[in-house]
């Protein structure tokens, strides 16, 4: 069933028509395409990533370098990405998307590009294997994906993650659980190309995180949850503000009444009343409807919702612990981990 999903605009979309959000900063293969195909329409092909040092003052005491790319719209122009130090060592895109498909066999190539002038790269390969909470019933799909991506001005690790999507309304459900290994990250120094085939063990492609994630929204699911019990769990996520504060007030309404009408909308279609459904209402609004600052707002949210962003990482857990320990479910979060 699709669902109606306002914007501030006023404008509305079905919810069915919902994207993972990194396919809004990218380019999406609608065909299978070999890695080199796939560099080349998402111009990432030949930056030729390297460092050209810094002329700093004599008396400074350290040694700054340039990380300095090959314009891929025009090549005899290079873009300078950021300003590092000494220890950090640069690493191709191709090399980074070489190591996604290092990681798993099973992938096909469905995103990849950069964002933020150039300065992060990210790539996603959609997996072969589904989850599908209550097979019999309800039949709810969630899709997973193996995510990768990297930094060329030093501000973020390399990192790859096993990143599950329910399908319905296109939620992340990027969870920490308890002694499971979901995201590998390296640093950008001289022994990176070790520590890359370490993670590549390290991450098993993601399937043990898989299996963990289906025993918990199985678990969530089969448990079942009242509407009082649902404001219970909303109360502990967003307590309500002063009544004399006026302006707080009217936010809290704003979001109490969305996530009350999330809770019984259809994309909880089949799942409303369980533990699950008050999760999915719960991350739907998180990657939804919330708004972003800056220029780049569209891709902060885009970024956030494919699970890389540690401050939306932070509330996705706690929103599972909330329900997990509300609903009275031994789940096998553990948030933080």
């Amino acid at each position: 069933m699709d669902a109606l999903e306002k914007f501030e605009d006023g404008s509305v979309a079905f919810a069915s028509l919902r994207v993972p959000g990194w396919h809004n900063l990218g380019t999406v293969f609608q065909d299978e395409v070999t890695l080199g195909q796939m560099l080349k329409l998402a111009k990432l092909n030949e930056w030729n990533i390297h460092l050209e040092e810094v002329t700093l003052p004599q008396r400074s005491h350290k040694t700054y370098f340039a990380v300095v790319r090959t314009n891929p719209s025009n090549r005899r122009n290079k873009d300078v990405l950021g300003i590092v130090g000494e220890r950090y060592e640069p690493l191709q895109n191709e090399d980074l998307l070489a190591w996604a498909e290092y990681l798993t066999s099973d992938g096909r190539w469905e995103t990849a590009g950069s964002i933020r002038y150039g300065t992060q790269v990210f790539a996603s390969l959609s997996m072969d294997r589904e989850t599908v909470i209550d097979p019999k019933g309800v039949a709810d799909k969630i899709k997973n994906y193996l995510l990768v991506t990297t930094s060329h001005d030093g501000t973020w690790a390399t990192q790859a993650a096993v990143t599950p999507i329910r399908v319905v309304c296109q939620n992340t459900l990027n969870f920490a659980l308890a002694k499971t290994k979901q995201t590998v990250k390296v640093r950008h120094t001289s022994k990176q190309d070790e520590k890359m085939i370490l993670a590549a063990q390290v991450l098993g492609v993601g399937h043990n995180y898989i299996d963990k994630m289906e025993a918990a929204m199985t678990a969530l699911y089969q448990t079942k949850v009242t509407n009082a019990k649902f404001d219970e769990i909303v109360e502990a996520l967003y307590p309500k503000p002063d009544e004399e504060s006026k302006g707080a007030m009217t936010k809290w309404d704003t979001k109490n009444d969305l996530l009350h009408e999330l809770w019984v909308g259809p994309t909880q279609a089949g799942i409303t009343g369980t533990a699950y459904g008050a999760l999915q209402a719960l991350t739907e609004q998180l990657d939804w409807y919330r708004s972003a600052r800056g220029e780049s707002k569209d891709d902060t949210l885009a970024v956030s919702r494919s699970g890389f962003d540690v401050a939306i990482n932070a509330k996705r857990n706690k929103i599972m612990d909330a329900v997990a320990n509300l609903a009275g479910v031994k789940t096998l979060v553990k948030v933080g981990a």
